[in-house]
C-alpha cells in the first residue's frame, strides 16, 4: 500500500470516528441529568424506554464491531431481555456497557483498515450488504444517529428539554 493510499484511508478513518463519536456522545448528552424514573420510563405506545435504547446501541456496537467484523465477542454476563428496548439493570450498568462496547468498537477500528472484510456474519437481509469495516461504521453512524433522534424526541416529552448534545 503506498503512502497516499495509507495517508487517504488514516484521513478517511478520522473523519468516520469524528462523526461517530459525535453522535455517541449526543446519545448520552440527551439522557444526562435524567433520574431512574425517567430513564426507564416508556412514552410512546412502542413501549421501549431510554435506558433499554443506550443498552440496545451498546449490543449493537458488541454486535457490528466484534461479533460481525472480528467474528467474535466475549460473552456477556446477562441474557438480553425478552422485552425489547428495556432493561432491568441499573442506569451505571447500562452506561457502562455501553461505554465499554464504544471503548471496544474504537479498538477494533484502531487495529484494522477499513477495507478489512468481516470475519463473522449478521444474520437476515443485511447479511449480503456487509462488504468491510467501512461499510459496519456507516451503519453504525447511521444507528446511532436515528437512536439519537429518538431519545431526543422522548426527552422533549419527559422533561420539556430540547437541544442537548453536541450536535
Amino acid at each position: 500500500m503506498s503512502i497516499e493510499t495509507v495517508e487517504k484511508e488514516d484521513g478517511e478513518k478520522t473523519s468516520l470516528l469524528g462523526f461517530l463519536a459525535a453522535q455517541r456522545a449526543c446519545v448520552l448528552a440527551v439522557v444526562d441529568g435524567l433520574d431512574t424514573e425517567a430513564l426507564t420510563a416508556s412514552v410512546l405506545p412502542s413501549g421501549w424506554t431510554p435506558l433499554g435504547l443506550v443498552e440496545h446501541l451498546g449490543y449493537a456496537e458488541r454486535h457490528w464491531f466484534q461479533e460481525v467484523a472480528t467474528g467474535a465477542a466475549e460473552p456477556l454476563d446477562w441474557p438480553e431481555d425478552p422485552a425489547p428496548l428495556t432493561t432491568p439493570r441499573p442506569p451505571d450498568v447500562v452506561f457502562a456497557f455501553y461505554r465499554e462496547q464504544c471503548r471496544r468498537s474504537d479498538a477494533v477500528l484502531a487495529a484494522a483498515p477499513l477495507s478489512t472484510s468481516p470475519r463473522g456474519r449478521h444474520p437476515g437481509a443485511q447479511e449480503d450488504e456487509v462488504t468491510d469495516l467501512r461499510w459496519i461504521v456507516l451503519h453504525m453512524i447511521e444507528e446511532t444517529a436515528r437512536h439519537a433522534g429518538h431519545l431526543d424526541v422522548v426527552r422533549e416529552l419527559l422533561d420539556g428539554r430540547t437541544g442537548l448534545g453536541p450536535r
